[in-house]
């Protein structure tokens, strides 16, 4: 039970729903996403594939540049103008969405979710300023658990909407985003205090910069590695789910949003309930390992599932898998001191931009080709296979890092989340 002091209860709930509403937003427009590239243009399955794996690098590459300039900007001047900034970027994402009349529009679609992408980073940056260090692990759990309930209502909704035009997600989506930022700037009090800010650097809100940064906090960068890692084979479900259902079992719109909901309803049950608990009573280490573990099983069962309701039977692959992002973010958190808090999420938004960019360049291509007219024989579940590796290499990699953490406590603020 948390208890949370003063007027810092609003920032919570600000980030909570933030949350929620990012994940509804792009639920409800992933179900007609592929459908829409290959209306406007004019393609078949495998080339959407194709074309979707290069947004997604779009995206990533600038998601990459902007992660760590996001984290120390917010840093210097706190996180409730990233988060404004970054929201009303994303709502004018969906707006440009919603009129998109041909693919490059939808690049620039893309390229403007990538350079205000910053959304999920910065509000993991509130929680561990609001936070005990002890009790990370749980709260961005309920990150997780907010994403999770989002995605229930975002595809289930967009699979509705989807089936009345391929128009109507991405404008729910943009009102929602607006909604969110509305809601952010008349309650949203910045969690980070005066005398936790830092000057900003320019050498450090770079790339390289970031890197050097990473070299300096002791154990820090094999722990980002891990989750660039973990995130490249991660991505396949937003990468191919779609298209893998389309693909594999001529899924619907309708029951493609169905099945992104209960994936929804999985992981927020999971990391509301399960996670938290788990991390408590067998730690953040053990967290990964079984998580890992489970993501790996689940990845083998999708690449060679042949009916529908196996496919559904593996959702419950998301229960463990689940553990895995909140427990490693944890971990990367207790690294750092409380004034390098945003540095170090715009250090794992760049680990995840690597993956973004990474993981379109393997798995769509590796799909796109299996289910190609070319191909020696149709296999829709190419993707889980490259997805597959990238999670043995993240596990292996996992189990060599050193148990011990960096004490940064006595840097940190007093808990305000008990």
């Amino acid at each position: 039970m948390m208890r949370i002091a003063g007027g810092k209860r609003s920032a919570l709930y600000f980030v909570l729903v933030t949350i929620f509403i990012d994940a509804m937003s792009f639920g409800l427009a992933n179900p007609v996403l592929p459908r829409l590239i290959m209306d406007i243009g004019k393609v078949d399955v495998s080339q959407a594939i194709a074309i979707t794996g290069a947004m997604t690098v779009t995206l990533a590459s600038l998601q990459f540049f902007m992660g760590p300039l996001l984290g120390n900007l917010s840093d210097r001047y706190g996180r409730r103008p990233i988060l404004l900034v970054a929201l009303a970027g994303l709502a004018g994402n969906y707006v440009l969405m919603a009129m998109a009349d041909s693919i490059a529009l939808l690049f620039v679609g893309q390229m403007l979710a990538g350079i205000f992408g910053g959304t999920i980073g910065t509000c993991q940056a509130a929680i561990a300023d609001l936070t005990a260090k002890e009790d990370r692990a749980h709260n961005f759990g309920l990150i997780g658990a907010a994403f999770g309930l989002g995605f229930i209502v975002g595809p289930a909704l967009g699979g509705l909407l989807g089936e009345f035009g391929q128009r109507m997600p991405f404008i729910a989506a943009a009102i929602l985003t607006f909604i969110s930022f509305a809601f952010g700037y008349f309650k949203f009090p910045d969690t980070l205090r005066p005398e936790d800010r830092r000057a900003f650097n320019w050498r450090r809100a770079n790339p390289l910069g970031a890197w050097q940064s990473m070299r300096s906090m002791p154990g820090m960068g094999p722990a980002i590695l891990v989750i660039m890692l973990w995130n490249i084979a991660g991505a396949v479900y937003p990468l191919t789910w779609a298209y893998y259902g389309i693909a594999r079992f001529n899924w619907s719109n309708g029951m493609i949003g169905l099945s992104l909901a209960i994936v929804g309803f999985v992981t927020a049950i999971s990391q509301a309930f399960v996670t938290g608990r788990f991390v408590r009573r067998y730690g953040e280490r053990k967290a990964v390992i079984i998580g890992m573990a489970g993501g790996i099983l689940t990845h083998l069962g999708y690449a060679f599932a042949t009916q529908s309701w196996v496919a559904f039977v593996f959702l419950i692959g998301f229960i463990p898998q689940s553990l895995v992002g909140p427990a490693l973010m944890a971990i990367v958190s207790s690294r750092a001191s409380a004034d390098r808090q945003g540095e170090v999420q715009g250090m794992a938004a760049m680990a995840q931009g690597i993956g973004g960019i990474v993981a379109p360049l393997l798995i769509t291509p590796a799909m796109s080709y299996f289910t190609s007219p070319v191909a020696p024989f149709q296999f829709a579940g190419a993707g889980f296979i490259v997805a597959v590796m990238f999670a043995l290499v993240a596990f292996g990699r996992f189990m060599s890092l050193p148990r011990s953490t960096v004490n940064a406590s006595k840097l940190e603020p007093a808990p305000l989340i008990h």
